[in-house]
């Protein structure tokens, strides 16, 4: 059974075939574009479950022809750079895509990544879950385990807990939590995001001793991966 449509926008041959081999793997149907210029008509006529954007692309960039796309859908869209001057501005997201990833990748990461976004932005096509190495997030029964054992979390925890899960290995800004959280008291939240993530990350790591999964990457913010056990 087809789990949805994904389309590949990208110039470089080898690496199409490499996506599109894995994503067909994981019971996807894929379509692969390599020019910019064909891209909008395309979603307008057949529209994808989701969209991977190379932001390099002859004719078109990519950035160009993902504000086209969000002037008129919002079918989910994952930039991928290989320009690191490019990645300040992608963390923002301010093109309005879902997500980024870097080249080089490991293919099934992007896969994954795009199955985290698939169940954001299509909760009502996927199991409410999400799953980063031994923690899994239950949205349906509002529920969160690590290695078998419940965890309780805050509502503010639950909520930064659920954003970092929709898109692991991905790096969040305090601003990035700030704009997808609503109705929270923001007074300083610097610190607040801070206490918060301290807070998170000490209920997970009662479980999980020695095998951080929430990581600071200073000067930025924070995200969570599986551990890395040796």
């Amino acid at each position: 059974m087809k789990k949805g449509n994904i389309l590949i926008v990208e110039d470089d041959d080898r690496i199409a075939e490499v996506l599109k081999n894995y994503f067909e793997a994981a019971n996807f149907k894929v379509l692969v574009l390599d020019d910019g210029d064909t891209v909008i008509s395309n979603v307008q006529t057949s529209p994808p479950d989701l969209i991977l954007l190379d932001i390099r692309l002859p004719d078109k960039d990519g950035m160009t022809i993902c504000r086209e796309i969000r002037s008129f859908s919002n079918v989910p869209i994952i930039m991928v750079t290989a320009m690191v001057e490019e990645i300040d501005r992608l963390l923002g997201l301010e093109l309005g895509a879902d997500d980024y990833i870097c080249k080089p990748f490991i293919p099934r990461e992007v896969v994954a990544r795009a199955k985290a976004v698939l169940r954001r932005t299509h909760p009502e096509h996927e199991e409410n879950k999400l799953v980063v190495g031994s923690l899994i997030m239950d949205e349906r029964r509002h529920k969160v385990t690590v290695g078998g054992y419940d965890i309780y979390l805050t509502p503010i925890e639950y909520q930064l807990l659920r954003i970092m899960m929709s898109a692991s290995d991905r790096v969040f800004t305090r601003n990035d939590f700030i704009s997808k959280i609503q109705g929270y008291n923001y007074d300083g939240y610097d610190r607040t995001i801070d206490n918060h993530i301290k807070n998170l990350r000490k209920k997970i790591n009662d479980h999980i001793a020695g095998h951080e999964m929430i990581h600071t990457v200073f000067g930025v913010g924070y995200k969570i991966s599986p551990p890395q056990i040796d």
